[in-house]
């Protein structure tokens, strides 16, 4: 929320230089035609709308190089014409770029939008400068009415005199400040200006006011009475930073607020397994290939039955982006509550591969997926096989004659069958995947993984490391006598090094252990 800014010293006019001063040569006071130092868009004293009188006004004050804040507007030229009528100072390249909002750009005209309507009232400032020295542009506007017609997305800044009268008819129906709320004409303004810098225009000694302004919405406050070039100047400066950096913290806020609500929900949708009363060792390590993401197109699950059997699951979905992140996410779900239910094998897949047709946005995609059943007791499992890569199995190798001073059996690693691989989810209508029996054994490991640990580059060539590569490294590492979550970091940070940086593809690799 805003926060009142200490009052600075009004400079004099005589102070600062800038004391009333005689005509420029930019005008003459037969016509009222501003000079440069006086660049006014809104048809008031000394612009382009101004009645004869108007302008022998104020040609006979003195004040045809001056600003007039205020006055009425009488404006009946087009936009077009009315932002053509401040002309540049001499040097400047008449083409400047539009800005949006509160954004400024080097050689772009700062514009004041004033609105109040007592003309009368009104103090006359000599010169308002940007910090580059360059004319502050000023369009005039005696209600709210004219001032939505002129708030155009060039202008800068708005000086809300807040003794403006409140619109009949309050905008927002859920207002609690009743009828005689003093501050309802800024509320109205900063409804309808919501990306733009506003400045409070308030009486002299009326600090109370002001500062209710500013924690309400506004950037600042002034006194009416203690205004001049240079104070206005730097304030109107002032605002407009003090509002571009409110709204650049306030999109950082909720860039970070919806970042974080998404980690959350990505941390949520990964998967917890469901092995309580199994002896197994569950491991996992998952990473995606989106930059910044913590979900991808791969996905895996495990669940104990109540029968004892431990299945097992491994998937990937075509493509990296959140949608596909979103259907391997359904894609799992369906998996837990179909083998939940008792299916298994064929017409698990077959079942899945439904719920893949229905839920993919083109006949294009499609899924690759790898099951395991493990028997109760531990010794066998059915392996069924959809388009994905074979399961990599770790038995306890055969004693070495000369003994192992090490203290670490030696292990042998290989792939199981792939033979009766059958297709991808979503690729053939009517499909069948048959089951392969396996025997395990008493103590054994088994590794499930997705293609992203496989097809890393080795090198700078255009080598890929494959699952024979995949498979030696494995057997390096459990010859170092890594297991378990070891030997998952070590095999990724592996695949890594390989490749040269991060993986392109997501990963997803799953063990299991069995110990006799």
């Amino acid at each position: 929320m805003p926060v009142p800014v200490p009052r600075q010293r009004a400079i004099p006019a005589v102070e600062n230089g800038q004391g009333p001063t005689p005509a420029m040569p930019g005008g003459t006071p037969s016509t009222g035609t501003p000079g440069p130092a006086g660049l006014n868009d809104s048809g008031g004293p000394g612009g382009p709308g101004s009645s004869d009188s108007s302008s022998g006004a104020a040609g006979s004050a003195g004040t045809a190089g001056a600003v007039g804040l205020g006055g009425p507007s009488g404006e009946t030229a087009p936009r077009k014409d009315r932002r053509e009528t401040a002309a540049p100072p001499t040097g400047a390249n008449p083409a400047k770029p539009v800005v949006s909002g509160t954004g400024n750009i080097a050689g772009t005209h700062l514009t004041l939008l004033l609105i109040q309507d007592d003309p009368g009232g009104s103090p006359v400032v000599p010169e308002l400068l940007d910090a580059a020295g360059k004319p502050i542009r000023i369009r005039t506007a005696r209600n709210l009415t004219e001032a939505e017609r002129l708030l155009t997305d060039d202008v800068h800044c708005i000086l809300l005199d807040l003794a403006l009268p409140a619109p009949p008819t309050p905008l927002s129906p859920n207002s609690d400040d009743g009828n005689d709320d003093e501050l309802a004409v800024l509320k109205h303004v900063l409804r309808l200006a919501p990306r733009h810098a506003v400045l409070a225009l308030t009486a002299s000694g009326d600090a109370e006011r002001g500062t209710e302004a500013v924690r309400v919405g506004a950037q600042d406050y002034l006194f009416r009475d203690e205004l001049d070039g240079r104070l206005l100047s730097r304030a109107i400066r002032y605002a407009v930073e003090r509002k571009r950096s409110d709204r650049a913290e306030r999109r950082l806020t909720e860039s970070r607020l919806r970042a974080q609500e998404n980690a959350r929900l990505e941390r949520g949708l990964l998967p917890t397994p469901l092995l309580d009363g199994s002896s197994l060792r569950f491991a996992a390590r998952y990473r995606p290939g989106r930059s910044r993401a913590l979900l991808g197109g791969d996905f895996y699950d495990t669940v104990r039955t109540p029968d004892g059997t431990v299945h097992a699951m491994i998937g990937d979905v075509c493509g990296h982006g959140p949608d596909e992140a979103a259907l391997g996410v359904e894609l799992r779900i369906a998996w837990r509550a179909l083998t939940l239910a008792g299916l298994c094998g064929d017409a698990l897949l077959g079942t899945l591969q439904q719920v893949l047709e229905h839920e993919r946005e083109n006949d294009e995609i499609f899924a690759t997926l790898c099951t395991v059943d493990i028997s109760p007791d531990g010794r066998s499992a059915g392996l069924c096989l959809a388009g994905h890569p074979a399961p990599l199995l770790v038995r306890p190798g055969p004693t070495s004659a000369s003994g192992d001073s090490s203290g670490v059996a030696s292990a042998v690693a290989e792939l199981l069958p792939y033979d009766n691989n059958g297709p991808a989810l979503g690729l053939l209508p009517g499909a069948r995947w048959p089951r392969t029996q396996v025997r395990l054994g008493a103590e054994w490991t088994l590794m499930l993984y997705t293609d992203g640990l496989i097809e890393g580059h080795v090198g700078e060539g255009r080598e890929r490391l494959g699952q024979d590569g995949m498979v030696a490294m494995i057997r390096r590492q459990l010859a170092q006598g890594l297991r378990g979550e070891k030997l998952l970091r070590a095999a990724v940070s592996e695949v890594r090094r390989l490749n040269g940086g991060e993986l392109t593809d997501d990963l997803a690799v799953l063990l299991l252990d069995r110990l006799a």
